[in-house]
């Protein structure tokens, strides 16, 4: 995905369309429980990548050539989860996964949920 010389998606289904397939499974599982975690959320593309907002980022995802990887928005709340990332763990604030060893479902909403909590309580201030 990175490295295209196609112009910058506009909508997460422009960008969807251009993964490659066996990404864009994984990818469109981690929307599906992105979604229900947060039905409110809007979907963006933030960075050039997906990202669900609501009272700002929540969390942005992408594909790359050879994994998938998503980015939770918040220093705190990757801190609070970093034992249940770590095996996902690939940088400051990447957690990168494949469609054979993708990050749990319950893990991602469990973050969802986190990050809509940390928004409002930010907005409330």
């Amino acid at each position: 995905m990175k490295g295209d010389k196609a112009p910058a998606s506009k909508t997460v289904d422009d960008y969807m369309a251009r993964v490659p397939p066996e990404f864009r499974k994984a990818l469109q599982a981690l929307r599906k429980t992105i979604k229900a975690a947060a039905p409110d959320a809007e979907e963006v593309i933030s960075y050039q990548m997906p990202a669900f907002r609501q009272k700002g980022i929540l969390v942005y995802y992408a594909a790359f050539k050879d994994h998938c990887s998503l980015f939770v928005g918040s220093e705190k709340v990757r801190r609070q989860f970093a034992a249940e990332l770590k095996p996902f763990e690939a940088g400051k604030g990447t957690h990168q996964f494949t469609p054979d060893q993708p990050i749990p479902a319950r893990l991602v909403t469990r973050i969802v949920k986190a990050r809509l909590a940390e928004n409002a309580a930010r907005r409330s201030k």
